[in-house]
């Protein structure tokens, strides 16, 4: 699915109602509001493909502070997404990344429902193209974590979450059908429980120039709901470093490690590599396994308050257990631009172009992707 660019899409559906000349204006400004206010973005959604038929819907980003008067304060950011297909499909998620007063505790939601097809091409670090199986995914998520500040820059947390898939394979007799080892093929509920420990000493959580971020969650399914007698714990371990490396430029590194350990696990909770902030160019599922480790750099150049350019490069893998090798290692790079719609805050729209590896006999990998806020 390929979108139109959402800034021009924003420019073009308030011309009428603001006048040409006072829309590029308050959109091209240089000019910094300083005042702390609250910011609102929509983003129209329109985009089409075969598989798809023609999608429509909105986004939208609304930022604030809960204590406009604390110039330490964090923003706090609530997003909102919904589109509907011809066929049918639909796709609604909420969010929220919030930061009480003094920082004192960080709580974060996201309720999802999603109907969509996807391509699955099996499991495992070296899956082939002409094993493209398209299924019909169902999901529904709810989750909920919340940290608090003991220590200086420190957070720990608690966090539960609940999801539900069910799958419908629309090419029977493909990989989808005939893999013996794929768990829990029509899907199922999980439970989820856990803990998180993080550091973050970055100057923004939205455009960090400078500082540190890391955070290691954990989180158990106990067998309550799965047909297959399954339990499971999940691991997810991310950091981040930010370097400035002159007048508008930044260095940013990033690494993400994550494991799903267990006895049957549903193919459906092992970890993906591939998104519009990992891995970029890599079709998200095209390989998965019970680890994935990926690692990226990315250089961010900020020319104005309104504008700015990155060039981005990585590599990871997937693996399953005792079988990491670095020769598995799949590249990934790219660039793409900012438009920051909230100066003050760091608040932006990302436009990004990866491009990946590409395996023997087949075309090279690559993504186009349309985002609210960085990669990491």
């Amino acid at each position: 699915m390929k979108y139109f660019p959402a800034f021009f899409l924003l420019l073009i559906c308030n011309l009428h109602s603001f006048g040409q000349k006072k829309l590029i204006q308050r959109l091209l400004s240089n000019d910094v509001d300083t005042t702390r206010r609250p910011s609102f973005m929509p983003i129209p959604v329109v985009g089409y493909s075969q598989e798809n038929g023609f999608e429509f819907g909105a986004g939208t980003l609304y930022s604030t502070y809960l204590d406009p008067t604390d110039p330490l304060n964090r923003s706090s950011n609530f997003s909102a997404l919904a589109s509907i297909t011809t066929k049918k499909q639909y796709n609604v998620s909420l969010k929220s990344d919030i930061y009480t007063k003094e920082n004192k505790y960080h709580l974060l939601g996201e309720l999802k429902f999603k109907r969509t097809p996807f391509n699955f091409y099996g499991v495992g670090n070296e899956t082939l193209e002409r094993d493209e199986n398209r299924v019909l995914e169902e999901m529904f998520k709810i989750q909920m974590e919340a940290e608090k500040a003991l220590l200086p820059n420190t957070y720990t947390g608690i966090s539960v979450a609940f999801e539900r898939y069910q799958y419908t394979d629309r090419a029977e007799g493909g990989i989808f059908f005939s893999d013996p080892d794929l768990v829990d093929r029509q899907g199922g509920p999980v439970l989820f429980i856990g803990v998180s420990q993080s550091y973050d000493t970055r100057n923004s959580n939205n455009y960090p120039t400078k500082g540190f971020f890391g955070r290691v969650s954990y989180q158990y399914a106990p067998n309550m709901f799965s047909k297959s007698n399954y339990s499971a714990s999940q691991i997810r371990v991310k950091i981040s470093n930010f370097f400035p490396l002159a007048n508008r430029l930044v260095l940013g590194v990033n690494g993400i490690y994550y494991t799903v350990q267990g006895k049957n696990t549903p193919f459906y909770l092992l970890p993906q590599l591939g998104n519009d902030e990992m891995m970029r160019g890599y079709y998200r599922g095209r390989y998965r396994d019970q680890n994935l480790l990926t690692a990226q750099t990315e250089l961010r150049y900020r020319f104005s308050n309104r504008f700015g350019l990155v060039g981005f490069a990585g590599t990871g893998r997937v693996y399953e257990n005792g079988n990491f090798s670095l020769q598995g290692l799949k590249p990934n790079f790219g660039a793409g631009g900012r438009y920051f719609y909230d100066p003050a805050k760091g608040l932006s729209i990302r436009l990004d172009y990866g491009v990946g590896g590409m395996a023997p006999n087949e075309k090279r990998q690559s993504g186009f992707y349309i985002s609210l806020a960085e990669a990491f």
